[in-house]
């Protein structure tokens, strides 16, 4: 996992790194200590026993739901996550990796309970059932990427906590990691502070880890895929219209309104670019 500075960094080498390389690319420090505060409080707030209110949907099992919870559509909630998920440093790296016209595919956030047992290894949407190759075109590769996941560290990330696992270098070979990979016999673990964020290839093999402390651990996960790649979550079906009216162009095109298809007819891009 290549450590950038969040004041200096070449973006070719990031973007060599998340294709070539680990497949990670680590940068402290690039929240400060009221967004985490602020989020922090508010996730605690969304994930208590029994509550379910603003943007939360718990889509888990009554068992899994005491042990990792998850809280949707985060920027419906407040504003502090459309401050994260419009971060310069966010939109310039995945512009340059994944187009200057990309979209976020989900934005949510999980936090894991004591005794969570963790995951098993995969690799994210839209490979995350890429168990199933012959769904998929022919010879598909990783020769250019479908995915780029942001994680902001909200709590410590550490072994205890069960930081996520992964696998340096797996997204060069599009591959679902099967048993006999023995992904468990060789890992690295992304560990961070609150306020860190990381960003990595989609298709690096990764888990969450056991929670083996005695606190919760907080993350938000942020999904962002090429514009022509349809999202995995509905997040303009929840969205109030407001914030719909009042967005940002950034947040306009990370919520695909730059991409004006399916349409009826489909309108060739110099007609759209005229209007």
């Amino acid at each position: 996992m290549k450590i950038i500075s969040k004041d200096e960094y070449n973006i070719s080498e990031v973007i060599s790194e998340l294709i070539d390389g680990s497949g990670l690319v680590y940068l402290p420090k690039i929240f400060n200590k009221k967004q985490v505060e602020k989020a922090r409080d508010i996730i605690i707030n969304e994930t208590q026993d029994g509550i379910e209110t603003g943007g939360s949907h718990f889509n888990q099992r009554d068992s899994d739901v005491k042990e990792q919870r998850r809280v949707w559509n985060l920027i419906n909630i407040d504003n502090v996550f459309v401050e994260m998920v419009t971060h310069p440093k966010i939109i310039s790296i995945m512009g340059e990796f994944l187009g200057t016209d990309f979209v976020m595919g989900s934005i949510c956030a999980s936090r894991t309970m004591p005794g969570f047992k963790g995951q098993e290894p995969h690799i994210d949407y839209p490979y995350w059932d890429f168990y199933r190759e012959k769904s998929f075109p022919s010879r598909i590769n990783s020769t250019f990427p479908l995915n780029g996941q942001a994680t902001i560290i909200i709590d410590p990330f550490t072994e205890k906590t069960g930081a996520t696992a992964y696998k340096p270098g797996s997204q060069k070979i599009l591959h679902y990691p099967k048993k006999d990979d023995n992904f468990f016999e060789n890992f690295d673990l992304m560990l961070g502070n609150p306020g860190d964020l990381i960003l990595f290839n989609g298709a690096v093999w990764h888990c969450a880890m056991p929670n083996k402390s005695k606190t919760g651990r907080i993350g938000i996960l942020i999904e962002f895929l090429p514009k022509f790649v349809k999202p995995v979550e509905d997040m303009l079906t929840d969205l109030d219209q407001e914030f719909i009216e009042k967005a940002s162009p950034i947040m306009r095109q990370l919520l695909g309104f730059n991409y004006p298809w399916p349409s009826t007819p489909p309108h060739h891009p110099l007609e759209f670019e005229k209007k």
